[in-house]
């Protein structure tokens, strides 16, 4: 099943009429969070069984059912009913079901073996077929699994307790049938090997016919190439955080689990810094004047930046005039107040993510100075658009940075995407991009993703260059939806901010790309980039694999930086 991460789901608005766990976040904002202690375990509770449904859906749709069935890997066939007693009911409940599918007329016959001098053991097997006689059974299931695999069909020594005499008994009685007695002449060790994959024959076809016992061995043979997801207290934190934007556990995929986890990981250096800071003043009593002054440094700290700081500095003042804040209120507020700067830009928007749209082209021109990860950002968009159902298409126009074309080839075999390039040295990116339309409208491409070279902001040869994409962009397919994307280096703070109103003047920014957050103490800075230039964040990446860069959630943010 096909994911798609620019139709994901942000009902922040409906939280309470589609789970039950949502009221506890909606009354966190209202600051009505529950006083006492039996509210409090009610809601974790709460919580606790919307992940427990979560994970079960996960697994059922990897197609494991259940997360016990997978810790125990003995052979198939009794998986489900022999281990609650070793007493005779239950083998004789067993011996009722496997006879019907192992069946055969040969099974009258048995009793003349029994004579042979060689087995004196075979009479006490024969005998154990009937149900009466029940102390022969032994408790050990995986002995008796084994027995009925081997020798299901013919003998009725199914329930021989230990495996190897069930296995020398089998090779004694093997000429059951009177042919094989007077047939002396032919190698007894062939006769059996022969009739033995005969029965394991019989057995395969048998098994098809009771699919309730072989369906469930089969679907945890095929798990080793699903992805396997733990019950950790890293799954409940993304589960209450999905909870909380009103997601139903059905809905909840193991793509938004794992992403979760890793910008709850990537954020820990600047969680650690500020969090820790914030709790060590507000958890002194309620917030006053002075506890505000501190916390204003904190945030300078975390690169928040002057903009943003003043302006939730000047909020908690405002609220501190109507009411004292306990610490926990105090905390969900600055939540609050946090995701209102982040999702300003995009409060006018139908969707909160930048999505792509199915029945136009899409051209994204990606800028940014050398070292930001621009153009492996660029492959990891396209992993996504490929992933959600995108036809998409590269136009490596950076022809000015060494081996930068052969990188985004790189990029184009790893997400199986066409890369439109000039095998000329230096050629003029502008051609290139006039190149890649055309190819993009003939075969009906959805997303063009355009690689620029990684500018300075202080080059006006190369700024200008920009200006002449954007014209042949306008020219060549003036019905696109064109989106300009900056993508800034987390790790270079306030800095990123000076080369986003360059690049802003040139090419009329609409959004930005951050990248490295998992390596910087500074994940403040998309809320400044928000504050002071007012472009809304597209996307994030917190690591350097294929997976590792989604779209942008304000909630999902927060909740990592100040709840991870």
């Amino acid at each position: 099943m096909v994911f798609n991460w620019f139709r994901r789901q942000f009902n922040e608005k409906t939280e309470e009429p589609v789970t039950p766990p949502e009221a506890p976040p909606a009354a966190e904002e209202q600051s009505d969070a529950p006083q006492d202690a039996a509210s409090e375990s009610a809601v974790a509770e709460d919580y606790l069984a919307w992940a427990k449904a979560a994970y079960k859906n996960i697994q059922v749709r990897q197609g494991q059912g259940e997360a016990e069935p997978v810790e125990t890997p003995p052979t198939p066939v009794v998986e489900p009913t022999p281990e609650p007693l070793p007493s005779a009911a239950p083998v004789g409940s067993e011996l009722e079901v496997l006879p019907e599918m192992v069946a055969t007329p040969e099974v009258s016959p048995p009793p003349e073996p029994v004579v042979t001098p060689e087995v004196p053991e075979t009479v006490a097997v024969t005998e154990t077929v009937s149900p009466p006689p029940a102390p022969v059974v032994t408790p050990e299931v995986p002995e008796t699994v084994a027995v009925t695999e081997a020798v299901s069909p013919p003998p009725a020594p199914v329930v021989t307790p230990e495996v190897p005499e069930t296995v020398a008994v089998t090779e004694a009685v093997s000429p059951p049938p009177e042919p094989v007695a007077e047939s002396a002449p032919v190698p007894f060790w062939a006769k059996a090997e022969a009739e033995r994959q005969e029965r394991l024959k019989r057995l395969e076809e048998t098994a098809v016919a009771a699919p309730p016992v072989e369906d469930q061995p089969q679907a945890s043979g095929d798990l080793v190439a699903l992805p396997r997801i733990a019950f950790d207290e890293g799954f409940l934190w993304s589960a209450e955080v999905l909870a909380a934007q009103g997601r139903r556990p059905e809905e909840v995929s193991v793509e938004e689990i794992t992403w979760l986890k890793k910008l709850r990981l990537g954020l820990d250096k600047t969680r650690r810094g500020l969090i820790n800071q914030l709790k060590a003043i507000v958890g002194a009593g309620p917030l006053n004047r002075e506890a505000v002054m501190r916390i204003e440094d904190v945030l300078l700290q975390a690169d928040v930046g002057v903009a943003a700081t003043d302006r939730i500095i000047e909020a908690l003042q405002s609220k501190l005039r109507e009411e004292a804040l306990p610490p926990k209120e105090a905390i969900a507020y600055l939540k609050k107040i946090l995701r209102d700067i982040l999702d300003k830009p995009t409060l006018d928007d139908e969707q909160p993510i930048l999505v792509p749209d199915k029945d136009k082209l899409n051209i994204w021109l990606i800028t940014g100075v050398n070292g930001s990860g621009k153009t492996t950002t660029i492959g990891k968009l396209a992993h996504i658009a490929q992933k959600s159902g995108y036809s998409c298409t590269i136009a490596a126009a950076d022809t000015f940075r060494a081996a930068a074309v052969e990188q985004v080839k790189v990029w184009g075999e790893r997400t199986g995407v066409e890369v439109i390039a000039n095998p000329v040295k230096n050629a003029d990116p502008a051609a290139v991009v006039f190149d890649a339309i055309g190819r993009a409208q003939a075969k009906g491409s959805q997303l063009l993703l355009v690689d620029t070279a990684g500018r300075l902001q202080n080059k006006k040869n190369l700024m200008d260059e920009l200006h002449k994409i954007r014209r042949i962009i306008d020219k060549k397919a003036p019905d696109a939806i064109v989106e300009s994307l900056i993508v800034l280096d987390s790790t270079l703070g306030q800095n990123g901010l000076h080369q986003a109103q360059v690049f802003s003047e040139a090419v009329n920014l609409s959004g930005a790309i951050l990248t490295k957050l998992d390596g910087t103490a500074k994940g403040g800075i998309a809320i400044a980039v928000v504050q002071q230039l007012g472009l809304p964040i597209r996307f994030i990446g917190a690591g350097e694999g294929i997976e590792d860069l989604r779209p942008f959630s304000s909630y999902e943010f927060v909740e990592a930086l100040l709840n991870g």
